[in-house]
């Protein structure tokens, strides 16, 4: 699987967003400056991950995005499927009924049901928050180096 850079930018902004202003709006610009990424694009990404009910908008001059829920309870999986669509590998259909001469599609069914299954359980395992933590400890870690 491969994430476009729709989905990796709006999980680097979604992560900037929990980290810097869990309780209070902000304005794109701050989130795209800081996250090196366009305005006008973060703009799009975040037009798909509020019709998605992830974050919400307020307008006018003390306006801006936060996010419609807790950190705790937006998965990943989620996010991607917002800003993806599915993103489930589609597998060929194979009739109920098929003989011999089908089995290699079924089984080839059966293996990519299996990578759904499992990279479902994965990114439905995964939250904001969960990122948000492991966020924290880069940043925390990255203080504690000394350079000589």
């Amino acid at each position: 699987m491969k994430l476009s850079m729709k989905s990796r930018y709006g999980l680097r902004a979604l992560i900037d967003l929990s980290v810097n202003f869990k309780n209070e709006q902000v304005a794109l610009g701050g989130i795209a400056e800081r996250n090196n990424i366009s305005p006008q694009y973060l703009e799009q990404v975040f037009a798909s991950l509020r019709k998605a009910g992830i974050v919400k908008s307020i307008k006018g001059s003390q306006g801006g995005y936060f996010l419609n829920k807790p950190a705790e309870q937006i998965t990943i999986s989620e996010v991607i499927e917002a800003l993806e669509g599915d993103y489930r590998i589609e597998a060929e259909d194979v009739p109920e009924d098929c003989d011999y001469k089908a089995a290699p599609e079924a089984i080839q069914k059966l293996v990519i049901d299996k990578v759904n299954y499992e990279l479902e359980k994965i990114l439905t395992g995964i939250t904001l928050y969960d990122l948000e933590k492991e966020y924290q400890t880069y940043v925390d870690y990255g203080q504690d180096m000394y350079y000589i």
